[in-house]
């Protein structure tokens, strides 16, 4: 999937439907460079690490939208496959990584355990890859360190498990909140453009203003 930006200039976004939750897993690549992020590291990652490699990309980072289990399984492996490769996450979940009942997999019979990650991802922060550049946008709810990665030039954003086509992500699991949630879709999700597509954590994308309009769980 490729988005134009209003320079004339392309982002690839290439999902990765990976593990029992179908967890949406991305590789960001800007236009013809061979620079790419992974944004979340689910279960059983082969066929990611292989797109990567087959089309000669070089990861730059891997950003984690939150720490959930689903999204954090599979870190490893890249970690193994792309050796260096620095992983960045909200310092509200810095802790996860390592505790598998923070990030849930103790009730699954599977607990991950992921070490620290290297650096942190923060409200407003600034990235670039290659020539586009990207905000981040803390959109706690589903989880505490819950972060929106936004490009506005291309008008897409990937709002990990904030957000869904027609849904919302779960607020029934320890550190959720329901109203914290919902004040994020409100506040920082619905004041992007109505026409930004909307890069989930599960299920299809969408678009803000979609959602805005007629998402059963948060009207704008």
């Amino acid at each position: 999937m490729v988005e134009p930006n209003s320079n004339g200039a392309q982002i690839s976004i290439q999902p990765f439907a990976l593990g029992p939750w179908e967890t949406n897993c991305y590789v960001v690549t800007p236009g013809e460079r061979r620079d790419c992020w992974i944004v979340d590291a689910s279960f059983d990652p082969d066929d990611l690490v292989d797109h990567i490699r087959r089309l000669g990309l070089t990861p730059r980072a891997i950003l984690l939208t939150h720490a959930h289990v689903d999204h954090i399984a599979g870190l490893g492996q890249l970690r193994r496959a792309f050796p260096g490769v620095p992983v960045l996450l909200h310092g509200a979940e810095h802790e996860w990584l390592s505790d598998p009942m923070l990030n849930l997999s103790a009730m699954t019979g599977r607990p991950v355990s992921e070490g620290e990650p290297d650096g942190e991802l923060s409200d407003g922060q600034e990235l670039t890859l290659g020539p586009s550049r990207w905000v981040v946008r803390h959109t706690p709810g589903h989880s505490p360190g819950g972060v929106t990665l936004y490009c506005a030039d291309a008008g897409v954003a990937l709002v990990g498990d904030s957000l869904f086509n027609g849904s919302i992500g779960r607020t029934d699991f320890p550190g959720s909140s329901p109203g914290t949630l919902a004040e994020s879709i409100r506040r920082v999700l619905y004041a992007l453009p109505p026409q930004t597509r909307v890069f989930p954590g599960h299920g299809p994308p969408t678009t803000i203003g979609r959602e805005m309009k007629s998402n059963p769980f948060v009207r704008a």
